[in-house]
């Protein structure tokens, strides 16, 4: 059996990393059509020593099957100093420490006393019958419009580069809508979620976060993908675009942009929506029409590194995010060399700022230099930083995230249906169930599920 993957980027790899884990001896080869492998897993280390994130800056521990990729890589993941778990939103020209225990939310001046006593107030909070609700509409109708614009709002941005008002709960946060469905109430789900984690004996207890330990490697997360590569060997060819795709029989036949055309038996496409509705439009344009209502938002990454000696410490922790009604270019500002060793030379502190998103795509596009200018008298509003920069990199994604809009539950339905056409094709990547590093793992090792039932070593993931 043949098979054909699309797309070098960690859900490409990973899945290759999945079924040959169950078969040792399939017949992969993955197409990429960039001159590089890792997708948004991009991290590059400057001459002068400092280490930057172009997109993903780490992974939570929480997930077994990402800490086992990472065993199988060989590679040691470094969790994140314990400081990061310190972080910011800023609201009303003051930067607030964001609450972590019940204690600190009463006393914390982000919300006024009646915003927090309407968060309270959520434990008997009234549902909804809307059936895919935004982010906007449930935060409101749970926690109130003052949490919402000053915690929730910029969590969107933070985690998607996304608009609050078009983002779907359900989608981008289905455990969320779980809960409140099951219980009623977040606040009472997870009292009661926390008392079955004790009577089980449970070794941490359901927090209202995430959960896990902000995760990546001494030499960044590209470390994961170059391992995951350069076990994969040749069977990797970059830049080598795949142009469209057809069918003869019950093969796929792929037009490589250099005239080549290429057989395979299953087809896996892990590039972002939007290429693989390019891709697919000869073949099914039904198909490649839903793919393509995927939107992704511009976003542009700017890294900015400063000698200590000029400008102290800047602020502990993680970094901040700022709400929407700040009316603000930079969406949130993490302290790199704060969270992870060897970030920045000794006597150098790493800035990493995001501009743009759903929000402000427009922004994301400014060139370089007012780019740098608004990023920067930001810096200086907010962290009081006037001081020349050391060292300046620009990321650059014109189509960054993808967005879990309202509808996109539908979306996936309509795909699936779609996909019973073309058996032997399947997609994946982070445009569908998850756009965490973590998701596109759990999805790759799916997808090696279904395609070798049994794994060689008798243990699945």
């Amino acid at each position: 059996m043949k098979i054909n993957i699309v797309g070098a980027g960690i859900s490409g790899l990973a899945t290759a990393q999945a079924i040959l884990s169950r078969k040792p001896d399939a017949e992969i080869t993955i197409f990429e059509a960039s001159q590089r492998i890792g997708g948004k897993v991009w991290t590059e280390i400057s001459a002068e020593g400092y280490l930057c994130e172009g997109g993903v800056n780490g992974f939570l521990d929480k997930i077994p099957r990402t800490l086992d990729l990472c065993r199988e890589a060989g590679v040691k993941p470094v969790p994140a100093d314990t400081s990061s778990q310190i972080r910011y939103i800023y609201s009303h020209d003051e930067l607030h420490k964001l609450p972590e225990k019940p204690p600190e939310f009463l006393k914390s001046r982000l919300l006024s006393v009646r915003g927090r006593l309407r968060v309270i107030y959520e434990a008997i909070a009234g549902g909804t019958d809307i059936d895919d609700e935004t982010l906007a509409q449930f935060a409101t109708r749970r926690l109130g419009r003052e949490a919402y614009q000053r915690l929730i709002d910029p969590m969107a941005s933070g985690v998607f580069a996304g608009n609050a008002d078009e983002l779907s709960l359900k989608s981008c946060f289905p455990r969320i809508h779980e809960i409140e469905m099951e219980y009623g109430s977040l606040i009472r789900g997870l009292i009661k979620l926390q008392k079955k984690a004790k009577r089980e004996g449970a070794k941490k207890t359901p927090g209202p976060g995430p959960g896990g330990t902000l995760t990546s490697f001494d030499n960044g997360m590209s470390v994961l993908t170059d391992r995951l590569a350069e076990q994969l060997g040749s069977r990797i060819r970059i830049a080598t675009a795949v142009h469209s795709i057809d069918r003869s029989g019950s093969r796929y036949q792929l037009q490589l942009e250099n005239d080549e055309v290429v057989e395979s038996d299953v087809l896996i496409l892990s590039a972002p929506a939007h290429a693989q509705a390019g891709m697919l439009q000869g073949l099914d344009p039904s198909l490649a029409g839903l793919l393509a209502e995927i939107p992704y938002p511009a976003l542009s990454v700017c890294c900015l590194g400063y000698r200590k000696e000029r400008v102290g410490k800047v602020l502990d922790g993680f970094g901040f995010l700022v709400p929407s009604t700040e009316k603000r270019a930079v969406l949130g500002t993490i302290v790199d060399s704060n969270v992870f060793p060897g970030r920045a030379p000794e006597d150098s502190i790493l800035l990493r700022s995001m501009v743009g998103g759903a929000r402000t795509p427009d922004l994301a596009r400014l060139p370089d230099e007012q780019l740098i200018d608004r990023v920067r008298s930001e810096l200086q509003d907010i962290l009081g930083l006037t001081a020349e920069p050391d060292f300046i990199r620009i990321f650059r994604h014109e189509r960054a995230i993808p967005q879990y809009i309202i509808g996109h539950a539908a979306r996936l339905e309509a795909i699936e249906r779609q996909l019973q056409q073309h058996p032997g094709l399947i997609l994946t990547g982070n445009a569908f169930k998850g756009v965490s590093l973590n998701d596109c793992v759990v999805n790759a090792w799916e997808t090696g599920q279904a395609l070798v039932p049994q794994p060689q070593n008798g243990k699945d993931g």
